[in-house]
């Protein structure tokens, strides 16, 4: 694949877990000028049909979008409930923890699943149009995927932050 080529599966954002998302917005924005941010409060009724490993669960998070050079760059501070996301941070402490795939269609997550040929982890759904779920790609890839159809960009945030 050259530079010019469009590849099957572009990242569309990556993930940065975090303890404390004012904290790590305002670093974000004061050390590398990015932002504004849009602030989500993803939990109940709007976040539901959640599951962790196959089994059904309840979860909430906070998260905080922005873009950075065309790609998204996403925050996400665990408020509640058993996640992949608070496993993160128990095991490694703040960092990278997924980078997304997003599609636009079920068709061309079907697709994407079939190709990474991984287990979900942890899902759900936000709203009536965003259907997420999350890929354990080890020992092949080494990396969590993001993927469904649907993005929070969609929604109406609770606030914005911007220096």
């Amino acid at each position: 694949m050259t530079s010019l080529q469009t590849p099957k599966h572009a990242i569309s954002q990556i993930c940065i877990v975090c303890y404390d998302i004012d904290r790590t917005m305002y670093e974000y924005s004061k050390r590398l000028g990015w932002g504004p941010w849009k602030v989500y409060d993803h939990s109940a009724p709007m976040l539901h049909d959640t599951y962790l490993r196959g089994e059904p669960t309840e979860f909430s998070m906070l998260g905080a979008e922005t873009t950075v050079g065309g790609i998204g760059f996403e925050l996400i501070q665990p408020t509640g409930g058993k996640n992949i996301y608070q496993e993160f941070l128990d095991e490694k402490g703040e960092g990278v923890q997924h980078i997304a795939v997003m599609k636009h269609s079920a068709e061309d997550s079907d697709a994407l699943i079939a190709d990474v040929d991984a287990p979900r982890l942890m899902g759900g759904k936000i709203g009536e149009s965003i259907e997420f779920y999350y890929l354990e790609t080890n020992p092949t890839l080494k990396i969590v995927i993001e993927s469904g159809t649907g993005h929070a960009i969609d929604l109406q945030p609770v606030r914005t932050f911007s220096l």
